[in-house]
């Protein structure tokens, strides 16, 4: 397997030696190897033993791991320990003085926990490691050196280990002897991170092991990396190499749904009308066919990441991911030229608005109530979630302008309507609406009621949306239901803004339409609306370009996503961070969609930090871009987290479907690759699709609001 590797200056004060038991493939094994330890390599114990030098240490690796425990008799054990030698041993079928389950469990939300001065100040107690893929075996012990435990934070255990059931991981077992509950030597190929924590702990394990407190471990493997250091410098080369990269990845990752497998593989891992964050089941891999566009295209990953260093793909299809990969690949053509691109960006509106069942139904009956709407994802068919239907539409209008296609026209003007119609008196719609409802209810209902809902993330794109058509077509209801909407939820800023994973994303999202509010509406209390949230977000923007999340406050907190317990961990959508100061991004829901407001915002107004902003965000993202040698169906992507301090993939993984290592083709993938096209082209999305002719359209579809 290739790997790539995060190296540091090589300072090794002696040439130690050891002994290993393991395979030539073993990352412990290549890791000694690669910063010039000694090392002789057997293939079973008995082999090791019957050469062992005297003081040489012993390292016994998990070779039949997760099916088979690692075979050391009780003789073995009693000769190591006559010869006085060191052994670390990992996944022990015995282990004399301690009580061990004759079964195995596979942890699931369980991570690290430092319990022990063991590892010195870099690692101290309490601190959280990451271990994908582990399965342990229980073990009863009073020595641990690291816990097993499903505990709440970000880089230390946030509640401890209390209310929380604690397993041994490793332990010493003896004067002796370490032992691992589990395999630890595949740190590399199972992405066990931070990275710089697990250079720590082997440090320190083998220093124990070769009775060397000197010795220095200055090369770890690791896959994936991201593709530039902090301080590469990007330029517009790198940058369109990031935005066809990005295009690749969605062939690369085999997301493009095809006939073949379209019934018995997505039918299997999505039932109907079940739990999306439950939508897992396994790659979709290189000898299946790749489809074209014509059946849509997949979300991505989830953020579980197995043993083998692989991760489960999401089998949940969306309307808005259709819009938003149409617009990417439109974007990448737009950049590069490359012509490949356009037909399957058109196959995928094609899809969205035709063959899929979105807009079919209730939803394409003219008598309808829920006309024009779009289903959110195709298990969930009367459900409409407003910033959805924002998303997939500013997709579909993206990808039609740098395509020069209208032929989507009325679908777009049909979908704004149908939300506009269906928003209050004061321009809010809500999280969801559900269609049973609307039929029932009919769509004046809902345009007469009052109702107030300030809450960007769900309401503020459709706003975007309105402004956008009112530009094109001058209908006045557009633009007096944004503004309202607009106007009530920044007198509602800060303390009355409600929040979903935290306060950054919706700021984030609340850029947009104050930005185009400016293209319609250029006054001086627009502009100050603006830069008030703006300058707010860039307060947290770091030298690098990384903005760095925060957390809304318990009484924001409308929908309980906050995590404040250990058991609350991995039961909802969460934050990346727990404190607000923990060193991370997150390209789901901030950075992602500040690129592109930002961008849009900096063209409305021609302010010089906005578009610095801009660029330094956009450097950061084609820095941070994943570099995978070793598993190219994230190569090209982007991860939901990224911990800048350390420059590498990094967060809590408390939410329970889009995780720290999720990917997205529609709301990560799609806006970064998007608006890194329009850096390049020193275009604004507004600039580029002013040319829409949307008045033909508008004109056959206000008989909606009759």
């Amino acid at each position: 397997m290739t790997v790539a590797c995060a190296t540091v200056a090589l300072t090794v004060s002696a040439t130690p030696r050891l002994a290993l038991v393991g395979n030539d493939d073993n990352d412990l094994y290549r890791t000694l190897l690669l910063n010039g330890v000694e090392v002789t390599r057997h293939n079973t114990v008995d082999d090791a033993i019957s050469s062992l030098p005297k003081g040489i240490g012993l390292i016994v690796t998990a070779t039949g791991y997760p099916e088979k425990r690692t075979e050391i008799s009780a003789e073995q054990y009693a000769d190591l320990s006559r010869r006085g030698t060191r052994i670390y041993i990992e996944y022990p079928a015995l282990l004399p003085g301690c009580e061990m389950a004759d079964s195995t469990v596979s942890g699931r939300l369980e991570r690290g926990v430092v319990t022990s001065g063991f590892f010195g100040k870099n690692l101290p107690e309490m601190s959280i490691l990451g271990i994908n893929g582990c399965t342990y075996i229980p073990a009863n012990t009073k020595s641990m050196l690291v816990a097993y435990a499903k505990v709440a934070g970000f880089d230390t255990a946030q509640f401890g280990l209390t209310d929380t059931e604690v397993h041994p991981l490793l332990f010493f077992a003896g004067k002796d002897r370490m032992a691992s509950t589990t395999r630890l030597s595949h740190f590399c190929q199972s992405r066990f991170g931070p990275s710089d924590s697990w250079k720590t702990v082997w440090q320190c394990v083998l220093r124990w092991v070769m009775r060397d407190n000197k010795f220095t471990l200055g090369i770890l493997p690791v896959d994936p990396v991201a593709t530039l250091a902090p301080d590469d410098n990007v330029d517009e080369n790198a940058r369109i190499n990031a935005v066809r990269r990005g295009a690749k990845w969605l062939s690369k990752a085999n997301l493009f749904i095809h006939p073949s497998w379209e019934v018995t593989e997505i039918g299997k891992y999505q039932p109907k009308n079940g739990d999306p964050n439950l939508f897992f089941g396994p790659a979709i891999t290189s000898d299946m066919l790749q489809g074209d566009g014509s059946r849509g295209v997949m979300e991505g990953h989830g953020s579980t990441v197995l043993a083998d260093g692989s991760q489960l793909y999401r089998y949940f299809i969306r309307a808005d991911v259709q819009g938003e990969t149409a617009m990417l690949l439109a974007s990448a053509a737009y950049v590069t030229g490359d012509k490949q691109y356009s037909p399957v960006a058109e196959r995928l509106l094609d899809y969205l608005f035709y063959s899929s069942g979105f807009r079919g139904g209730a939803r394409n009956d003219p008598d309808s109530c829920s006309y024009g709407l779009i289903s959110w994802a195709n298990t969930h068919p009367g459900t409409f979630f407003n910033d959805d239907n924002a998303r997939c539409i500013l997709g579909a209008i993206g990808a039609s302008a740098m395509m020069d296609n209208q032929r989507w026209n009325r679908y777009i003007v049909e979908n704004i309507l149908g939300n506009l119609r269906t928003c209050s008196k004061q321009g809010f719609q809500g999280n969801a609406l559900e269609q049973r409802d609307i039929q029932r209810n009919g769509w004046r209902y809902y345009n007469e009621r009052d109702f107030v809902n300030p809450h960007p993330h769900f309401e503020s794109w459709m706003w975007a949306c309105y402004l956008w058509l009112y530009d094109k077509t001058g209908y006045q209801p557009l633009l007096d239901k944004a503004r309202e909407g607009i106007r009530i939820t920044m007198e509602a800023y800060p303390d009355r803004w409600l929040s979903q994973n935290g306060i950054q994303q919706e700021r984030a999202r609340m850029i947009l339409p104050l930005a185009w509010l400016i293209r319609v509406e250029d006054t001086p209390q627009h502009r100050e609306w603006l830069d008030t949230v703006v300058s707010k977000l860039l307060e947290s923007q770091v030298e690098c370009g990384a903005i760095r999340e925060e957390l809304g406050s318990s009484a924001q907190d409308k929908n309980k996503i906050l995590v404040t317990s250990n058991e609350a961990y991995g039961k909802n959508e969460a934050s990346l961070i727990a404190i607000n100061g923990d060193p991370v991004s997150d390209m789901l829901y901030t950075c992602n969609f500040s690129f592109f407001s930002l961008n849009e915002a900096a063209h409305a107004t021609g302010n010089p930090r906005y578009a610095k902003a801009v660029k330094q965000l956009a450097d950061f993202l084609v820095r941070i871009q994943v570099n995978s040698p070793a598993h190219p169906d994230i190569d090209g992507a982007w991860f939901r987290a990224f911990d800048y301090d350390r420059w590498d993939y990094w967060a809590s993984n408390a939410d329970n479907g889009w995780g720290a290592w999720c990917t997205l083709t529609g709301w990560i993938q799609s806006w970064i690759v998007s608006t890194e096209a329009l850096v390049h082209k020193q275009k604004s999305y507004w600039d580029i699709t002013s040319d829409m002719n949307m008045k033909d359209a508008m004109k056959k579809s206000l008989w909606m609001m009759d």
